[in-house]
């Protein structure tokens, strides 16, 4: 690679290139309670150094004996330097609306950090409607400055324009270690409005344009610009193991049955695919499909999205982000330019919006934690109370997809976990947004099925055989004694799976703890 140019080559309007100031500078203008606006989504396009350097200065001010602590907003997920720094010195008292930092998680789950999470689509309304309070500052990384003032995005788009919009002061951090060839990729729309003078939003294809490729930045508001130089946060991949081919394999055959039916295009419809090794696997079963000329409405753009594009096998990608792997970045980055005409990269109010969602038909293909046998979906939690990440932009998508599709390995846990279970332990998806659950074993299609008949297909098509009888004898004994038919429920079995796991570590495994009811015989149980 050639060698990465200096930020201020960067900065080429004269008036914020006075503004130019260090990390360290900036972080001193940051006030304790500050409510912060960041960029990132996703890993990509979050400000790093300065969320470094406050995290110095919280870390002193408590050696000192002083509280200090920030409420911090973003787009997604971000990167050690921002969500780690933060969360290691005790440094956040909220945290909104998405996070996968492993010190960001444990402090919230030992009860240390607010936590919201939130549907990705409606943040930026939420900001903007006044419901999340003031918004005292913004942090944003761009790519560059032009002499005009127009600001080149970074490799995400996320919440940015609505941080800039209502925050009351702004820092920009310039960082040079994303590609210059970035301009033009951008599409930020400032006409949506506020209720009740909302417009509706003029995008009809997957790959249509419709606003500024640049952000709109009031200089009065700019109180530093700082240089950085830091690549964004890269997760590798695993390559896909058997379940995750199994379960891509499935799911091929269902959308190649779709198309016989005539109910999908030859082509798909437009595709939305969540982050991971399960959506990076069916990504390359695409790659190796009949498929032809498909495109992407999405949230991230990922490596197997890239070699779609590569191949011919898919002919555009709007996102609000890029999220690739260390090889992607050192694949992709530098040959980011060739690519312009092709990606689309949007705010996230626009990429997960319910009203472009519904019209353009798209194909949402998401992971989760655990699926109950009538169709309800938890994505976020682990035993019901421990936040993994958050719900994202999942829920944007399922609930407004042509086919809401929910994938997952049937088991979990060296096996000691199943995936289908009597009840969900937390519900992030109801039994009204899905038409599809696939795991390993198999899949379920849901559409126009009664709660019933949803357990017997989930159950005979995707639990492990491990848990399946034990599923079989759960859902007899509650059609048989559950106060009502429609949805049968044994109220003292539903979350005994879980109980069990965490009293013996195994859902299946018998304990001194607790009584094996789903081992009794139907005789010994009573309504």
């Amino acid at each position: 690679m050639p060698p990465i140019p200096s930020a201020s080559n960067r900065i080429l309007n004269t008036t914020l290139a006075q503004r130019v100031m260090s990390a360290d500078e900036a972080a001193a203008l940051i006030h304790p309670g500050s409510q912060i606006g960041m960029s990132g989504f996703t890993g990509s396009g979050y400000p790093k150094a300065v969320p470094m350097a406050l995290a110095r200065r919280i870390g002193e001010a408590h050696q000192n004996g002083q509280s200090f602590k920030v409420n911090i907003l973003t787009g997604a997920s971000t990167g050690p330097e921002l969500d780690g720094a933060l969360a290691k010195v005790d440094g956040v008292d909220l945290r909104l609306p998405y996070q996968g930092d492993p010190d960001m998680r444990k402090r919230i789950n030992a009860g240390e950090i607010n936590y919201v999470d939130m549907h990705l689509g409606e943040v930026a309304e939420f900001v903007e409607y006044g419901f999340a309070g003031k918004i005292d500052l913004a942090i944003i990384e761009v790519t560059s400055i032009l002499e005009d003032g127009r600001i080149v995005p970074s490799s995400s788009v996320g919440n940015n324009s609505t941080w800039i919009d209502c925050a009351d002061k702004i820092i920009l951090e310039v960082n040079s270690a994303q590609p210059a060839d970035l301009e033009g990729m951008h599409d930020v729309w400032y006409d949506l409005g506020l209720p009740p003078h909302r417009k509706p939003i003029p995008i009809v294809r997957a790959d249509q344009r419709i606003g500024s490729p640049y952000l709109k930045v009031p200089f009065e508001k700019v109180i530093g610009v700082v240089c950085t130089n830091g690549p964004d946060r890269a997760t590798p991949f695993k390559a896909p193991d058997e379940a995750s081919r199994r379960i891509a394999g499935h799911l091929i055959e269902f959308l190649e049955w779709e198309v016989k039916k005539g109910r999908l295009p030859h082509n798909l419809l437009p595709i939305q695919s969540g982050v991971g090794n399960i959506a990076n696997a069916v990504l390359f079963g695409l790659q190796e499909s009949r498929f032809e000329a498909m495109t992407a409405f999405t949230e991230v753009i990922q490596d197997g999205m890239i070699q779609l594009l590569e191949t011919g096998k898919m002919c555009s990608l709007s996102a609000t982000a890029f999220s690739l792997s260390p090889e992607g970045i050192d694949h992709i980055m530098p040959n980011i330019g060739k690519y312009r005409d092709q990606i689309v990269i949007r705010q996230q109010e626009i990429s997960n919006h319910p009203e472009i969602i519904r019209r353009l038909g798209v194909i949402a293909m998401n992971a989760m934690i655990e699926a109950d046998i009538y169709g309800n979906v938890n994505s976020t939690h682990i035993m019901g109370s421990a936040i993994q990440n958050g719900i994202g932009g999942s829920g944007d998508f399922t609930r407004n997809g042509y086919l809401s599709i929910m994938m997952a390995p049937s088991t979990a846990q060296k096996g000691s976990i199943s995936t289908i279970v009597p009840m969900v332990s937390h519900v992030d998806h109801t039994e009204h947004d899905l038409s599809v659950i696939v795991t390993d074993q198999g899949l379920a299609d849901l559409r126009g099925l009664s709660p019933t008949k949803r357990a017997n297909v989930i159950i005979e098509n995707c639990s492990h055989p491990d848990f399946r009888p034990a599923l079989r004898h759960y859902f007899t004994r509650a059609t048989q004694f559950s106060v009502g038919k429609h949805t049968p429920l044994l109220l003292s079995e539903a979350l005994s799976w879980h109980r069990r796991y965490v009293l013996s570590g195994n859902m299946l495994e018998q304990s001194n703890h607790i009584e094996s009811e789903w081992l009794a015989p139907l005789a010994a149980v009573g309504p």
